[in-house]
């Protein structure tokens, strides 16, 4: 295993130390690994830990923002910057395990000697450590995005995934694209899989979004996403011999 974790954080400072542990231990038998931090603007005290954080962890990388761009951008500035073919993401707020991604790396792997176009395995929460009105709202968000786009993926915002670095590089880029990576990952003729993952509560730290502000924001982008869809076109090519 080769691969590039890549952590996006914003105000998340009481977090980042144990969360890089646990990374650290899960990675224990990965033949080469880098932990990559995208600090997104924060102003609190997590460019100070990650800066201590260096100093003790001797896989880990820091880039930051000096102005918040969103999830999707910082994403995007870690996967750029990783060194390794493969990429697995965490939320940096400790609710994804981090012991789960050599589960869906070995899945990846496994699934690839079959399915050569398989670009991604994202990871399922199917069992929540959230508020009653979030787990509510997120269902409907997914059954909605899942009905619209067809992307026959039961839960795209979980922060957990293993992709290809080059094939993701490749998809179009545009603020919370990180929300319908299977719809553009089939959009481009790839293939994604979901897998159940280990979902934990948050201990410390404030949730980034509020719900109002995902729904008009989920609804402009996926309207941009189906206006993707549509202009898709996957050629069948064959090179013609001498």
């Amino acid at each position: 295993m080769k691969i590039s974790v890549v952590v996006p954080v914003h105000n998340e400072a009481d977090n980042i130390v144990p969360l890089i542990e646990e990374i650290v231990s899960a990675m224990s038998q990965a033949k080469a690994y880098e932990i990559i931090y995208v600090d997104d603007g924060s102003n609190d005290q997590t460019a100070a830990v990650l800066k201590q954080a260096l100093q003790d962890f001797k896989a880990l990388k820091v880039i930051r923002h000096e102005q918040s761009c969103g999830q999707s951008t910082a994403i995007h500035t870690g996967v750029k910057a990783a060194n390794h073919p493969w990429i697995a993401t965490l939320d940096g707020d400790g609710q994804n395990d981090p012991a789960d991604i050599p589960r869906l790396y070995e899945v990846l792997t496994l699934e690839r000697e079959t399915t050569g176009n398989l670009w991604m395995v994202a990871g399922w929460r199917n069992k929540r450590h959230d508020s009653a009105w979030r787990l509510f709202s997120s269902k409907l968000a997914n059954g909605v995005r899942a009905r619209l786009l067809g992307d026959n993926t039961p839960d795209t915002g979980c922060g957990l995934k293993v992709f290809s670095r080059d094939r993701f590089l490749g998809l179009p880029y545009f603020d919370h694209m990180h929300r319908f990576l299977p719809a553009l990952i089939l959009r481009s003729g790839g293939q994604v899989i979901s897998e159940p993952v280990n979902h934990r509560s948050r201990t410390s730290g404030q949730s980034k979004y509020g719900t109002l502000d995902r729904l008009w924001a989920g609804i402009i982008d996926l309207s941009g996403v189906i206006w993707l869809q549509n202009r898709a076109k996957l050629p069948v090519i064959k090179e013609i011999e001498k």
